[in-house]
């Protein structure tokens, strides 16, 4: 007796198994995760609030108030803020461990060279006023919808 096999169903099939595999979550995810919004810039800020030589840190009431004078003005649709606490190397070598403060800024992606210009005074008022070695900017690239 002979035995004989059709393979082309069982290759058929695991290939269609495959495909559907592959594809139902894609699917799935786009229609979860589907592109909203239009184009927006995020840009968060990290201050630290350690000064030199011994000095105070910079308070919960002074940061509020450096909010209102710098970062309102500049960005009077809203923005986020964030207690934490970090650490920061210093250029000595030595590690800093404080308490620190993460703003969120978005803003529409047309004009975000002239809000990165306003970004960039809000970091140098805040070393200048708080004798601060630095504030970390980071930048992404986002889509929002209100």
């Amino acid at each position: 007796m002979t035995w004989t096999t059709d393979t082309r169903g069982k290759v058929g099939g695991g290939v269609l198994i495959a495909l559907l595999g592959a594809g139902i979550p894609a699917l799935v995810g786009a229609a979860l995760h589907g592109h909203t919004g239009v184009p927006y810039r995020e840009t968060r800020l990290y201050f630290g609030t350690e000064r030199p030589g011994g000095a105070p840190p910079v308070g919960e009431r002074e940061f509020d108030r450096f909010i209102d004078r710098k970062i309102t003005p500049a960005f009077p649709e809203g923005l986020t803020v964030q207690p934490g606490h970090g650490q920061w190397r210093e250029p000595s070598g030595r590690i800093v461990h404080e308490t620190s403060y993460e703003v969120v800024l978005l803003y529409p992606d047309k004009g975000a060279d002239e809000r990165g210009v306003r970004i960039e005074e809000i970091r140098r008022a805040y070393r200048k006023e708080f004798a601060q070695d630095s504030v970390l900017r980071s930048d992404a690239e986002v889509s929002a919808d209100y």
